[in-house]
């Protein structure tokens, strides 16, 4: 048996503008795992049990345009197999599917790495990021690429599309909550309704997506010299930009509102938005109160983190 497991992710800054190529900073959530297990089978075929979602098949009987297909298929195209082989495929995540934590990208990473090695040639975290890119087009037309990226290598990033990854350095550790307000977030669907507005006037959303790109950037500097309270009051900046894409929604503001009355230095909405998760940046001290507040306030589950 061959084994692999990969985290979710946060976006801290830079959500939806990442997309049209902006700056974005992003974190690994090891808190909420993928975990992949491939064994040698006497059954022919290639055999999924993914129970989270209740998916027990064969994996040719798949469309090609499934994403756990798509992956297998780009595993195998990768290693240059003649056959597939006989394998039995054991998927389990904890991360929330539509949630904004990357549950997509974290099992397409997982899965990648582990049928990889257990055909004895494991891929690069170059290759394994390519290949989970691929798939992240199959859940989100359009994907950014920050997802698979902060998965794929696991670290704390500045991302920007096209450019080299930069890895950040933390000045001091940032403890965040990350709290589920109980709607499913689907990121194609948010993703696909900013790029309606940006088509309709571009000028106007190029100035927007300028705006969140320059918050991005000035959070590098704060996060790289340990200024948690200047983050909290980036993070609530950037907020008010994604309430103009019209990518929050009112439980995920009243939940914000919620963080940021009980002692939060900032929140704001996580990922693809109009429901999903919010993050809150918050003083050591504080993570437990701030945390049975949002609890109280109607958040499905709170989880802690800490990037460091």
């Amino acid at each position: 048996m061959t084994t692999a497991s990969a985290p979710g992710k946060i976006i801290l800054f830079g959500e939806h503008a990442v997309v049209y190529a902006r700056p974005a900073l992003a974190a690994p959530v090891f808190q909420a795992q993928a975990k992949v297990e491939v064994r040698d089978s006497s059954r022919l075929g290639v055999w999924i049990d993914a129970p989270n979602i209740s998916l027990r098949a064969e994996y040719s009987a798949l469309a090609p345009t499934h994403a756990l297909r798509a992956a297998i298929d780009g595993v195998f195209h990768a290693l240059s197999l003649p056959a597939a082989p006989c394998l039995n495929i054991h998927i389990q995540s904890q991360i929330p599917v539509a949630s904004g934590l990357g549950s997509g990208a974290a099992v397409s990473v997982a899965l990648i790495r582990a049928l990889s090695a257990h055909l004895g040639q494991p891929l690069s975290d170059e290759q394994v990021n390519a290949l989970a890119y691929q798939t992240e087009t199959i859940y989100h037309g359009t994907p950014s690429g920050i997802d698979n990226t902060v998965i794929t290598y696991a670290r704390p990033v500045y991302y920007r599309r096209g450019e080299p990854i930069q890895t950040l350095r933390v000045g001091a550790p940032l403890h965040l909550l990350i709290a589920d307000s109980g709607i499913p977030a689907p990121t194609r669907e948010s993703v696909a309704a900013v790029r309606q507005l940006w088509q309709a006037d571009s000028a106007r959303w190029e100035a927007v997506f300028d705006k969140v790109g320059q918050l991005a950037q000035a959070a590098r500097a704060a996060l790289q010299a340990g200024l948690p309270q200047e983050l909290g009051h980036l993070m609530n900046e950037n907020h008010a930009l994604l309430q103009e894409m019209t990518v929050s929604c009112s439980r995920v503001d009243a939940l914000v509102e919620t963080a940021r009355n009980s002692g939060a230095w900032g929140a704001k909405v996580s990922g693809g938005g109009r429901g999903g998760n919010l993050i809150a940046l918050v003083a050591p001290g504080s993570a437990e109160s701030v945390s049975a507040a949002l609890l109280a306030a109607g958040a499905v589950r709170v989880l802690q983190t800490e990037v460091a």
